[in-house]
């Protein structure tokens, strides 16, 4: 079985992408796997009356319509799935899942930045590719 792990986040296009390259594997479809993962990324906000973190609110059954369709195409392509959420830095929950499920590659679908913006703003892809000890498909969006 060949474990592919797929974050997402809430870009339908991008989401499409990614999932369209693996249903694109040169491999059966009944011998992929696919974990489609949705990291929600920390966050606090507050006023003069306190202050509340995404942790306080988190819902790991709470997915964004992304996780179905990608599972809806997958389903589709006749691949196995799995979902998972979580919550956390999204270069590293990527990463401990990928090692968490024995991953055989990681499917994303980067932003299209120009090289100042990944600079200034960072990219998780670019953070994934660079400390990932195992494959990374990457589809460029237009």
């Amino acid at each position: 079985m060949y474990r592919v792990l797929l974050p997402v986040d809430e870009n339908e296009q991008r989401a499409k992408q990614a999932a369209q390259n693996v249903a694109d594997l040169p491999r059966e479809p009944d011998d992929i796997k696919v974990v489609v993962l949705n990291v929600q990324e920390p966050y606090s906000v507050g006023d003069g009356g306190g202050r509340v973190s995404s942790e306080e609110l988190f819902d790991e059954t709470d997915y964004p319509k992304t996780v179905g369709t990608v599972l809806d195409l997958l389903a589709e392509a006749g691949i196995e799935t799995e979902k998972r959420r979580v919550h956390g830095s999204a270069s590293e929950e990527i990463l401990a899942a990928a090692e968490d499920i024995d991953a055989d590659a990681i499917a994303m679908s980067g932003r299209k930045r120009s090289p100042t913006g990944k600079v200034l703003f960072g990219s998780v892809t670019q953070s994934v590719l660079l400390d990932a000890n195992r494959p990374v498909l990457v589809s460029s969006m237009e």
